[in-house]
């Protein structure tokens, strides 16, 4: 009999329930290696969830047609026009992701630093990945010309790449590729006969002033699938739901077909009561975008006043763009680093904040980087309180018209964390404590 396929434990879901036993245990710790979104249920989706819970029967394998016409018309306002019959809904885009791969076939391009559940993902589906370099600043997308050479090294070898997958915006760097970038890629996939796959889920999240999130889907549309959920832009990840964007053409039908028939041997149907509360969410309800818009000037802010701590210690980064991600690299500390706390790698230095620190990341080793790079991911998703009323005290710090501070960091928790990193870091970064001189 077989053996199982090796996959180890989600490195986000580990490093979250270490801390956990850790807090429960009484330590102070500060979790950053998980991307959870810490905030409260918008009350209108909470009202809509608690109607919906005599809604017990199975439903149709791809989604509610109230949900799927929803999400259709979610993209329609993003100029990516959809009939809702190549609309497929999930529950929660990472199993639509999985269910994807199984359903394309053949091995898969993954970018690099990537998502932690990339690679193994596809491993579990019995292909394997082949890791493409993403260019500098411009995580999430494979470099193009990279790209081509993986591909042809790739079968050359004898493997069979079918799919690519890209980031926009990009976890883990918290970046965005430009359209220029993302245009090249969808000219490469098509030269390649790649099905690109776009997981779009932070694309609600890109502070303002940066550039938009551009999908591939415009440039190569007979080929690009796109997918998104409710788990960052309004914090619902226990809620688990997620959609599927199919391409109108040959491949995309037959493609929504094998999609379909994977669906039915692993779920059967999303949930029903969470289908129809996100069915009124893609409709984008006034409550529904100003809570998401708060939602991203609370993680501006935040996440650019974390990123001021990384830079004021020499370790360098790209601008935070999206989300609640950083991805600090301590490159110009290693010799500090290595002489004066004995690390020299991402995972050392993970090790290090979180066993003398208790401050939680993750290495760039988890997002399939090589070596030894002195790179971990930060999130800050976990600052903003660890009450619903601290929650809610924190968005209204961003919300136009709303009493209270005016900017989140003067909430005493928000800024006793980002506090807490600077003082990690100022002490990680100093001289060397002296051993103590032995005793004559």
């Amino acid at each position: 009999m077989p053996e199982p396929t090796p996959v180890p434990m989600s490195a986000t879901l580990a490093a979250d329930e270490a801390l956990a036993r850790r807090r429960r245990a009484g330590e102070r710790v500060l979790s950053m290696a998980s991307g959870e979104i810490g905030l409260p249920v918008l009350p209108a989706l909470e009202d809509r969830l608690a109607a919906a819970a005599g809604e017990n029967a199975y439903g149709p394998v791809a989604g509610s047609p109230a949900l799927r016409s929803a999400a259709a018309g979610y993209w329609e306002r993003r100029g990516l026009a959809v009939d809702p019959g190549l609309v497929v809904a999930g529950p929660g885009s990472k199993p639509l992701l999985f269910a994807l791969l199984l359903a394309i076939g053949g091995d898969v391009i993954v970018p690099v630093p990537g998502w932690v559940s990339y690679a193994a993902q596809a491993r579990l589906a019995g292909a394997r990945s082949v890791h493409v370099p993403v260019l500098p600043g411009q995580g999430g997308v494979p470099d193009p010309d990279r790209l081509r050479e993986a591909v042809a090294g790739a079968r050359r070898a004898g493997q069979s790449p079918r799919a690519v997958v890209v980031t926009v915006p990009d976890n883990p760097t918290g970046t965005i590729a430009p359209a220029t970038t993302v245009r090249r890629l969808a000219r490469a996939a098509r030269e390649l006969d790649l099905v690109v796959v776009s997981d779009e889920i932070y694309r609600d999240l890109v502070h303002d002033g940066s550039g938009p999130a551009v999908s591939p889907a415009l440039y190569a549309p007979e080929r690009t699938v796109v997918t998104t959920g409710l788990t960052k832009s309004l914090a619902l990840g226990g809620w688990r739901t997620g959609v599927a964007r199919l391409p109108d053409s040959g491949l995309g039908r037959a493609l929504h077909t094998r999609l379909t028939a994977v669906a039915s041997q692993i779920w059967s149907s999303p949930p029903a009561p969470v289908q129809t509360a996100a069915a009124y969410a893609f409709g984008e309800p006034p409550e529904v975008t100003e809570r998401i818009a708060a939602s991203r000037r609370l993680h501006r802010t935040v996440v650019r006043a974390v990123a001021a701590r990384f830079t004021a210690v020499g370790a360098t980064l790209a601008p935070a763009a999206a989300a609640c991600y950083l991805y600090p690299d301590f490159e110009p500390l290693r010799e500090h680093l290595a002489e004066a706390h004995g690390v020299h790698g991402g995972d050392g230095l993970a090790a290090l904040l979180s066993e003398r620190y208790g401050v939680g990341v993750l290495p760039a080793t988890a997002f399939g980087e090589p070596g030894r790079p002195l790179r971990v991911r930060a999130a800050t998703s976990r600052f903003y309180g660890e009450t619903a009323e601290q929650r809610t005290a924190a968005l209204e710090a961003v919300a136009p018209g709303t009493a209270g501070p005016a900017d989140p960091l003067a909430l005493p928790w928000i800024r006793e964390s980002v506090d807490r990193i600077g003082e990690v870091l100022a002490d990680l970064a100093g001289p060397p404590v002296p051993a103590p001189a032995p005793r004559i």
